[in-house]
């Protein structure tokens, strides 16, 4: 019978060609992730490039190919195990198929460890627009999120898309091409100049700003920023607050929601759900259960009446 001790699983998703071969095979032939381990690879989909045999003989890492979504199946991946014996699995996972396919396949036994989600950046506004779905739900299950085949003029749009409000929690990173530049997706930098005594915020950049100063608070305690947002209202806000934000959209309809802020301060009495406003307010970090934890309050400095922008969304 099986090992019923956990057995870890790395799954390495993206579509044909995004490169998952070329990622996956340095980290089977690493002994920091080989060391004292079997390890048993699972691959759904072949492209252009192969794994070398004799490699994965000397890394005690085992093969096994399943030719469609009809042999990714709990029974035969009992078998594998039974066969092989794995310490640690990873799974080269077809880019056609769903995450919600995996789990009903994987043994009770085998942990979902991580999932990495490779994409070649050349075709990611293709895929993108065409295959929404998929992609989308890959980028958004993500532990990690690597961008190939990168140049200069892509990680400028990729940044510029702000694809980090898709996922927040992921690692993100940008391969440029030939393998020999990686760069974290927000480089470290700033992206908007914080010597000037307001930060004001356009229309447009609303979504940018929300994004960094949720993963970059520090970046603006104490800085005053004034945007123009919705008004919303609800019990379940700390009492004397109300938030201010847009409806986004990153990709799809599918994909709207609403970024808001925080703000405190007395005019929220006086304010309906709905409402437009602009808000000049002072960045506060502050500890509060709706964040789960420290999050961004506006302390607010102005609130006025605002005209709705002729298109209310903002897109990623």
């Amino acid at each position: 019978m099986a090992s019923q001790q956990p057995i870890p699983v790395y799954l390495i998703c993206g579509f044909l060609d995004a490169g998952k071969t070329n990622f996956i095979a340095p980290m089977l032939t690493s002994r920091d992730f080989t060391k004292d381990e079997r390890t048993l690879l699972i691959i759904t989909e072949e492209g252009e490039e192969e794994y070398d045999p004799e490699a994965m003989a000397e890394y005690d890492v085992s093969c096994a190919v399943l030719e469609g979504k009809e042999d990714f199946t709990l029974e035969r991946l009992r078998a594998l195990e039974e066969k092989w014996h794995p310490t640690q699995v990873v799974i080269e996972y077809n880019g056609m198929w769903q995450l919600q396919d995996l789990e009903p396949a994987l043994p009770r036994h085998w942990s979902l460890y991580q999932i990495v989600c490779v994409v070649e950046a050349p075709t990611f506004d293709s895929y993108s627009k065409n295959m929404a779905s998929l992609m989308m739900e890959k980028l958004r299950n993500a532990d990690m999120i690597i961008f190939n085949r990168v140049t200069d003029a892509l990680a400028e749009r990729l940044r510029q898309r702000n694809i980090k409000m898709l996922n927040r929690r992921a690692e993100m990173y940008l391969e440029y091409a030939g393998g020999d530049r990686v760069e974290d997706y927000d480089n470290g930098l700033c992206p908007f100049d914080l010597s000037q005594p307001i930060l004001d915020l356009s229309d447009d950049e609303f979504g940018f700003w929300y994004t960094d100063c949720m993963d970059n608070m520090e970046r603006y305690e104490g800085k005053t920023v004034r945007f123009r947002g919705m008004v919303a209202k609800s019990p379940k806000f700390p009492r004397g607050t109300f938030a201010v934000g847009r409806f986004a959209m990153v990709c799809c309809a599918e994909d709207t929601t609403f970024l808001a802020v925080l703000c405190s301060g007395p005019e929220g009495k006086r304010l309906q759900n709905r409402d437009w406003v602009e808000v000049t307010a002072r960045v506060r970090i502050r500890k509060l259960a709706i964040y789960q934890g420290e999050g961004p309050l506006l302390e607010t400095l102005e609130v006025r009446p605002a005209q709705p922008p002729q298109d209310p969304l903002v897109y990623f």
